[in-house]
């Protein structure tokens, strides 16, 4: 590294970790599991309590049970460490998501429940990723029993699969969305 590429000196103020884990149950449901750090690499002093360099301002956790087609079933949160006494207390809002699907319009209904003073703002953040990840356990299952990325079979129209467009590498010009949705089958529809 070139000395005009060099950082200058820094030191370490704070870090945030997010670990998310998919579980498949049993039961044939699945446990979405989120933990959420804030970790001050200082001595800090907080409204209610004092912290020694490497304590937890924030220690979060929350276990999101859904079905295959990412229906909620349960909700359960734990607050271990906070800046206040009283952030637990918010922790059993967080049920009132059975029911929900993960989905389109997820977030904006998380937000809407959540809002303000109903909810925890780094409970509610932690809902996002645990959103994708539900997702991606899905996407485990799938590619455990049918492969990364499937050819589709036959030779008939195609309806057009949800995740294109989703992202730049599946943009419907790109060569993963002709893999997916083969451009001959598109055409078959648009003749019809």
């Amino acid at each position: 590294m070139s000395t005009a590429q060099q950082k200058p000196g820094r030191k370490l103020l704070h870090t945030r970790r997010i670990v998310c884990d998919g579980y498949e149950r049993e039961d044939g449901l699945y446990d979405i599991e989120a933990r959420m750090q804030d970790i001050s690499a200082d001595d800090t002093r907080l409204p209610y309590r004092d912290l020694e360099a490497g304590g937890d301002i924030h220690d979060m956790h929350m276990c999101m049970t859904v079905d295959r087609q990412l229906v909620i079933h349960e909700v359960s949160a734990r607050i271990a460490a906070s800046p206040t006494p009283f952030c637990p207390e918010i922790n059993t809002a967080y049920a009132a998501l059975a029911g929900e699907k993960i989905g389109p319009g997820f977030t904006q209904r998380v937000k809407s429940l959540f809002a303000g003073a109903q909810g925890c703002t780094h409970l509610t953040e932690l809902l996002g990723p645990m959103a994708t990840t539900a997702y991606q356990t899905m996407f485990s299952i799938q590619r455990a029993t049918i492969g990364p990325m499937p050819t589709p079979k036959g030779s008939g129209p195609m309806e057009r699969p949800r995740s294109i467009d989703s992202c730049y590498a599946l943009r419907e010009d790109g060569p993963p969305a002709a893999r997916i949705w083969p451009l001959e089958r598109r055409q078959l529809i648009a003749s019809e």
